[in-house]
This record gives structure tokens, sequence and C-alpha cells, in this order.
């Protein structure tokens, strides 16, 4: 079985396969800063594509924090983000508690000026975030990326700082992987395997729930019920190390998003096997013995310790 050390040892191999970047935007250094005499909150006003944006800003009573001297970075998710999310109309914005869509918009915001041309040229660089959760910015020759989503338009200059516009609103995180998995319904198998494995030699929950990172294929209920296991129950009898090899099979080392993924690649998992990366179409992985590759949707739940991709089938080694 795997221990943590080993894990560490994956994460040297996986960084190597992910040194390009799948999804591309314009180069953002090579764009010149579009310079206003308005504060961040004035220019959101003044978009209408941030209007959902600005009624978000207005219900979590942000307006004045962003109406200060700053200096802040706002990554700006545009109406179509967040219609993504199932926020399309001002009323289901308004709909959320206060505190919550705050948090939210918090992990948009970092309390300096960050032009794109002050990003390293590395992958998932830690910003801590005005909601004190570090968000993960990655800048490569094809553009910035943060948690998975693409920064389209770069270095929108305000009086008291900087926007950034994205394409999906991020989600801060809500626990470590195994936290967040479990309070998914969706992944009460997962949850139920995770456990039953836990009581063989390899604590899989207590591994999972550790520093990391951990980039982690989650397979849905309906994903283990397609695989054989009918319900909890039958997770619940099956033998703790075979579930344990198929677990490890479905996580790799290191924080791995959907834009770091590399077509065509083979990333080493730690269960010690490879999974195949293909992006053509949307994004996919296939287990060695699994007759076609399962579909990642949605990708990029993050989580304290690491990153989560929802995927419809179990993979097998």
């Amino acid at each position: 079985m795997k221990t943590i050390s080993a894990l560490k040892k994956t994460a040297m191999v996986f960084a190597l396969a992910v040194i390009s970047i799948a999804t591309s935007c314009k180069k953002d250094d090579d764009e010149m800063p579009v310079i206003s005499d308005q504060n961040i909150v004035e220019i959101v006003v003044g978009d209408n594509d941030f209007s959902l944006l600005e009624a978000a800003v207005k219900h979590a009573d942000l307006v004045a924090t962003l109406s200060g001297n700053g200096p802040f970075t706002v990554f700006a998710p545009t109406n179509e983000a967040f219609a993504a999310v199932g926020l399309d109309t001002e009323a289901k914005i308004n709909a959320l508690p206060k505190e919550t869509l705050k948090k939210i918009l918090l992990y948009h915001v970092a309390s300096a000026s960050i032009p794109a041309s002050t990003i390293p040229a590395t992958a998932n660089t830690a910003v801590k975030s005005a909601a004190d959760l570090d968000l993960y910015v990655t800048k490569t020759d094809r553009g910035v990326f943060i948690n998975g989503a693409t920064v389209t338009q770069a270095d929108i200059m305000a009086t008291n700082g900087i926007i950034h516009v994205i394409n999906k609103v991020l989600m801060p995180p809500s626990g470590n992987i195994v936290e967040v998995a479990q309070g998914n319904p969706n992944f009460s198998f997962l949850v139920a395997a995770v456990l039953r494995a836990s009581q063989g030699p390899t604590n899989v929950a207590n591994v999972l729930s550790g520093d990391g990172p951990f980039t982690v294929f989650a397979p849905t209920n309906q994903a283990f019920m397609d695989a054989g296991f009918a319900n909890v129950a039958a997770i619940q009898a099956a033998d703790p190390a075979a579930l344990t090899s198929i677990l490890t099979y479905h996580v790799v080392a290191g924080r791995v998003f959907s834009t770091d993924l590399v077509d065509n690649s083979s990333p080493a998992t730690v269960n010690g096997a490879n999974v195949t990366i293909t992006l053509n179409g949307g994004a996919k992985v296939k287990g060695a013995k699994n007759a076609s590759a399962a579909t990642i949707s949605p990708a990029d739940l993050v989580t304290t310790n690491g990153v989560i991709h929802v995927i419809d089938q179990v993979l097998l080694p």
C-alpha cells in the first residue's frame, strides 16, 4: 500500500506531466492594461456583463469595502459564469444568505495589487484571498488561470486596484477532500468505499484528510452502481484491500486543476498504475481496464488539501 512518502514521490512524477496548459487564452502580458478613473465598484456597475456580480456585491454589503482605498485585486466572474452555477438572476442571488455570498465574493478578492505581469510563470502559486483562504494562480505563455478558471481579460486598472475577468465563479473550499465528499449526497457510495477501505491495512480516510495536496477523480453514486455495487451495503461487504487498490487508482499526488491536464498524458496514480487523460471533446480520464473513458464533469471542486474532479465511471486498474 502507498504511504504518504510514496504520495510525495508520485507528486514529483506527476508534476512533469502537467507543465503545459490545455485551456488557452491570449497571453495577458501582451495586452495593454485598461486604465480607468473609476473604482472597482464603479467599473462593475458600468459594465453590463457584470450585472449579476453587481447584484451580488450589493446583497453581500460589500459596496463600501470594494469602493475603499484598497488596493484590491478582484477576479471578476461574468454573468455567464454566474449562470453556469445556477445564479442566473438577481432574485436567485438575493435568495442566498448574505454571509454565504460574502464569503464567496471575498474568495475572489486579494488585498493587494496583482497585475498579470507580476504573477510568476509557474503552476498553482498560492495567493491569500480576503476570505483568508488560498487561491491558486497559474501562468504560462498561454495565459493566466486561477483555480481552473481562465482569465479572459486581465489588468482592468481601477483607482483602488485591478480587475481580472474570469469565466467561472470560484467556490471556496468547505473542508478537506473527505469532508467535501461527506457533504455531497452524490458521493455517499464513494464515502462508504473510503470508510470500508480504511478498515484494511491502509487508513485511506486519514490519508485523504492529510496535508496532501491530492487530486481525486471522484466517481458518482451512479458510477459505483454501474460498476456492480448495487447499494452502500454492497460496498460495505467488499474486501477493504480490493477497495483500497481501486480508490488509490483515482488519486494523483499534487493539486491538478482542469487547466493543468495534458492531452494524451498518462499520469501515475497513488496505486502505482497509470490513467490516460484526453481532452478532445471535453476532459476525460480512462482506466487501464475500462472499455471507455470517464467524463470529467464538473471539474475543479476545491478543497483545503487538493481538488476533486467528478467522473461518471469507476476507474479500473
